[in-house]
């Protein structure tokens, strides 16, 4: 076997850094379509099966579940072989899991194969490729994990009015199917393009870069992992109340699914360039910052939700609400690479975007179940608002407690 390319340390942050970057944003654009896919055939869903909101939000949360662990899983085997080999696996779990979705005769099937095929294979496209091209960049790391993160939001961009506009011509099982081809046909290409990793002494650099930080950090890593994890719950709970359900209140409003879906793609192009932007303030002001500006971010623009459901200031809101959150979940990331061993990025990030997925979940479910009970999203936004004080409040505590008595890390690039 041809053995592994191995970069030279003057790749960090260097040319072969920024092509690998761009090959990471398609991988992840491509690798995330699983989960925007169950948002947009969750009406369909519900049709043909004959379900209530609450049960035809259980393929969606079970592909939040799914991939939360496909992040674990995936995040710690790709810490130890590289991304490569899981991107391949993951292709091919896409491509078995879209096919048994579309041939799927009840419900618990669709959820099987978004939960057990779908989300685990979506996992090895955000956590694991955003570790895998953190270790490639130092000076720029902000902007380089916004960057990979930012494929996921393209996904959200790109499938949903693709998706839509094909389901309405041709049906939502014959979308899958078109998707279990194109992943395989695209992805294994990509992946072997990720198969060059760092020297030793490239990752032996990058451990010394970091040990100031584990010196200082008034938390062990495991405390530090959980209160990020719990954080990550909150603030998610709150994302997934749009996110989840923006196609089906639309229709409930009457604007029909087309313009629920635009609207979605519309979040998803706020959150690129708020991941993008995040991701350069991060370089300059620290991760935990960042962290906090974007959970403030969010908690006000879901009170916009509120008081407003005309289709343009739906919009309008639908927008604000992108460009306020999508830097909110990279910005975890890179208080783990900042604070965290090097050598445990992908399974510690693996660990706190699940616990972001887990909020996801459980916020898509407890909103369609809030419906259901109401006849209304108004205390589902209620609802998502209060997890994302929850949020506010431990990243201010880990704030306090992490750069109060020192400066944090020096973070500006030369």
């Amino acid at each position: 076997m041809e053995p592994i390319a191995r970069a030279p340390l003057t790749d960090i942050d260097g040319p072969a850094a920024w092509a690998r970057a761009f090959v990471t944003v398609l991988l992840g654009t491509i690798g995330s379509c699983g989960m925007w896919v169950a948002v947009v055939v969750l009406p369909d869903a519900q049709t043909e099966f004959g379900v209530a909101r609450g049960d035809a939000s259980l393929p969606y949360a079970a592909t939040m579940i799914g991939f939360g662990l496909g992040n674990i899983i995936i995040g710690r085997i790709a810490d130890k072989v590289g991304i490569t080999a899981p991107a391949i696996t993951a292709a091919l779990m896409l491509c078995a899991g879209f096919a048994f979705a579309a041939n799927a005769t009840e419900l618990w099937q669709l959820v099987f194969a978004q939960g057990a095929l779908i989300g685990i294979a979506t996992g090895a496209a955000f956590g694991p490729l955003i570790a895998d091209l953190s270790h490639w960049f130092r000076k720029r790391r902000g902007l380089a994990v916004g960057a990979a993160a930012s494929g996921n939001y393209i996904a959200g961009a790109v499938w949903p009015p693709l998706v839509q506009a094909y389901v309405a011509t041709e049906g939502w099982r014959e979308a899958y199917i078109a998707l279990a081809v194109f992943c395989l046909v695209s992805m294994i290409p990509l992946a072997l393009m990720l198969r060059t990793r760092l020297t030793e002494t490239s990752a032996a650099a990058a451990a010394q870069a970091v040990g100031a930080n584990l010196r200082q950090m008034p938390f062990s890593p495991r405390t530090l992992q959980w209160l990020l994890a719990i954080a990550g719950v909150g603030c998610c709970v709150a994302m997934s109340m749009p996110q989840v359900h923006i196609v089906s209140y639309c229709i409930d409003l009457g604007f029909g699914p087309a313009v629920g879906a635009e609207m979605l793609a519309l979040m998803s192009l706020g959150g690129v360039a708020s991941r993008l932007a995040s991701g350069f303030l991060a370089d300059y002001i620290g991760g935990i910052r960042t962290l906090l500006i974007g959970s403030v971010a969010q908690c006000a623009a879901l009170f916009f939700f509120l008081p407003f459901d005309t289709q343009l200031s739906l919009y309008i809101v639908s927008l604000m609400f992108g460009l306020s959150q999508g830097g909110i979940v990279p910005s975890y990331a890179i208080v783990v690479r900042e604070y965290l061993p090097a050598k445990e990025a992908g399974e510690r990030i693996g660990v706190i975007v699940a616990s972001t997925i887990l909020g996801m979940a459980l916020g898509g479910w407890m909103s369609g179940v809030i419906f259901d009970q109401t006849g209304s999203y108004s205390l589902a936004f209620v609802n998502g608002i209060a997890w994302n004080l929850l949020n506010i409040v431990i990243v201010l505590g880990v704030m306090w407690r992490t750069l109060g008595p020192h400066q944090g890390p020096a973070l500006r690039p030369a």
